[in-house]
């Protein structure tokens, strides 16, 4: 199996990659045993306390809603596990992979910053959440984002801006203008999802998924062998042996 996270830079964070095939989007969920996967991969929700982090989270690996969730403190998480087939050459299918999900959940507030922030090395990704009925969770975004840009493994990680709770509109105090133009200044897709009803939730997270992947095939193929000096084949195909493939940060 593969482990991804704790490098500080983002070079460091991939250089250790031999082999990472052509990816697509997540096909479905799968049962396996602990430790039955080839791929860990760490996410983090944050964002402020009340935007309804845990909620997401729960409602992504459990398809359900709580409305009843107490703040998180500290650090939680939740798990899942999904397939990725590869594309081989030419568009054809190539082999699947199983990836394991660790969904890192953040408490937002402010005394247990220092030790949120410890975690954002670690994590792959970051689910950039705001409560669309809370017009200072989005103000603080920029918060958000400069601690990122601080602390993350490098300055322009991978990110998803979220404004949940969409199935509130009596309430919205965000309109959606105002967030899509701050995600394109931060050049990040943006998402409008409810946890209570389940809306974009999953595309919001196969979305990063797909901006994480897309990163590691780029450094990969960055330090593959040219096949005139391995004579052999470039180690980006899917028909390597997964024993050639393990390797850690």
């Amino acid at each position: 199996m593969l482990y991804f996270g704790g490098r500080p830079g983002e070079t460091d964070f991939y250089h250790n990659l031999l082999i990472f095939p052509l990816l697509r989007r997540p096909t479905k969920t799968i049962t396996m045993t602990d430790g039955d996967y080839d791929y860990l991969i760490k996410l983090l929700a944050l964002g402020d306390s009340g935007v309804g982090k845990t909620t997401f989270l729960y409602r992504y690996t459990d398809n359900k809603f709580n409305p009843k969730f107490i703040t998180t403190v500290g650090i939680d998480f939740r798990e899942k596990r999904v397939v990725y087939n590869t594309q081989g050459p030419n568009g054809s299918s190539g082999k699947a992979f199983k990836v394991h999900l660790q969904l890192w959940d953040t408490a937002g507030q402010e005394r247990f910053r220092s030790l949120t922030t410890a975690f954002f090395r670690d994590a792959m990704g970051f689910l950039l959440m705001f409560d669309l009925t809370s017009q200072q969770s989005f103000l603080n975004v920029r918060n958000w984002m400069s601690q990122l840009q601080a602390n993350a493994y490098c300055e322009n990680p991978d990110i998803v801006l979220i404004g949940n709770k969409a199935d509130l509109p009596d309430q919205r105090e965000v309109n959606e203008r105002q967030a899509r133009d701050l995600a394109d200044k931060y050049g990040i897709p943006y998402f409008e999802t409810s946890a209570a009803t389940g809306q974009n939730v999953e595309k919001a997270v196969e979305t990063l998924l797909d901006l994480i992947m897309k990163r590691m095939e780029q450094c990969v193929e960055k330090t593959q062998v040219p096949d005139t000096v391995n004579g052999g084949d470039s180690g980006k195909l899917d028909g390597e042996k997964p024993a050639e493939k393990k390797c850690g940060c």
